[in-house]
């Protein structure tokens, strides 16, 4: 059964490992300044083992953004990720947030909206490498 866990702190190697596994990227990171400045963290386990992740980063006001949304490859398809968002949902309403932001690709639209997002206009750049809206 998995249970999802507010502010777990996770370790680099657990996050690294989830990482490398959900969005197929090897390099290590450190996670803990990340973790720190947070509104809030949410982590998935089934049993011991991280499996899935979510990120909410704040402006220090209204404003709370979810990121890093993430489950592995092999727990998807199980409601791992809406347990996920409606917990973060929940959990930055409780710590003072208003407004709760999502990007996302086109392919995740269905997904964000049975969470309960609605649709808004929103720019984006990518700064040190060219972007291009394809």
């Amino acid at each position: 059964m998995v249970v999802i866990h507010v502010d777990p702190f996770p370790s680099n190697e657990e996050l690294n490992s989830l990482w490398a596994e959900a969005w197929g990227d090897p390099e290590e990171r450190d996670f803990r300044g990340i973790l720190t400045r947070s509104l809030a963290h949410l982590g998935a386990y089934d049993g011991h083992r991280l499996v899935g992740f979510l990120n909410v980063a704040t402006d220090g006001g209204l404003h709370a953004f979810i990121l890093d949304t993430c489950v592995r490859p092999s727990m998807r398809r199980k409601g791992i990720a809406t347990m996920l968002v409606r917990e973060a949902t929940n959990v930055a309403r409780d710590r003072g947030a208003t407004w709760l932001h999502v990007d996302f690709e086109p392919h995740l639209t269905s997904f964000y909206r049975d969470c309960g997002f609605g649709p808004t206009p929103a720019g984006l750049i990518r700064l040190g490498k060219a972007f291009r809206n394809s």
